[in-house]
């Protein structure tokens, strides 16, 4: 992501408008436009004086993760009627295209078989619905190949 989006969301992520930001720093609304819209760049100095501003280290701010606040947003604003519309296998296969051909080479009834029986011993154990167990096994399996991949 450019510069000039993770400065525009920082600034928004706290409250403030070009102006306000313009005002504190001692520059104009349009210097601080064309910083978020990436015509120009601020300076060191000015970095730093916005970090401040945004409460945020210099690093934190270069690096803002605008996209995972993005993310995490449109998981907010998605309805569960949405959510039954999309197709997540074909979504994220553009992504990772494995997972438009591994059925193919997979017993799949297998592994889900397999996997059906976890999510029941969690449903017996635990009292955990149906949509319970899918998560928490889900987060399990993501846990285990952070892990993995250490």
């Amino acid at each position: 992501m450019r510069l000039g989006n993770r400065l525009f969301h920082a600034r928004k992520k706290q409250g403030l408008s070009q102006e306000d930001v313009a005002g504190k720093l001692g520059v104009s609304r349009q210097t601080v436009s064309k910083w978020e819209t990436d015509e120009t760049l601020p300076d060191i100095r000015q970095a730093k004086q916005m970090a401040r501003l945004y409460n945020l280290s210099l690093d934190e701010l270069i690096e803002f993760d605008v996209d995972l606040q993005e993310i995490q947003e449109a998981i907010e604003r998605t309805s569960a009627e949405l959510e039954e519309k999309i197709d997540w296998t074909s979504a994220w296969g553009k992504k990772y295209p494995i997972l438009l051909s591994y059925q193919k080479e997979v017993n799949a009834a297998n592994f889900a078989a397999r996997l059906s029986m976890m999510l029941e011993e969690l449903k017996h154990d635990y009292g955990y619905t149906d949509l319970d167990a899918f998560l928490v096994l889900k987060d399990i399996l993501g846990k285990l190949w952070t892990n993995r991949k250490k």
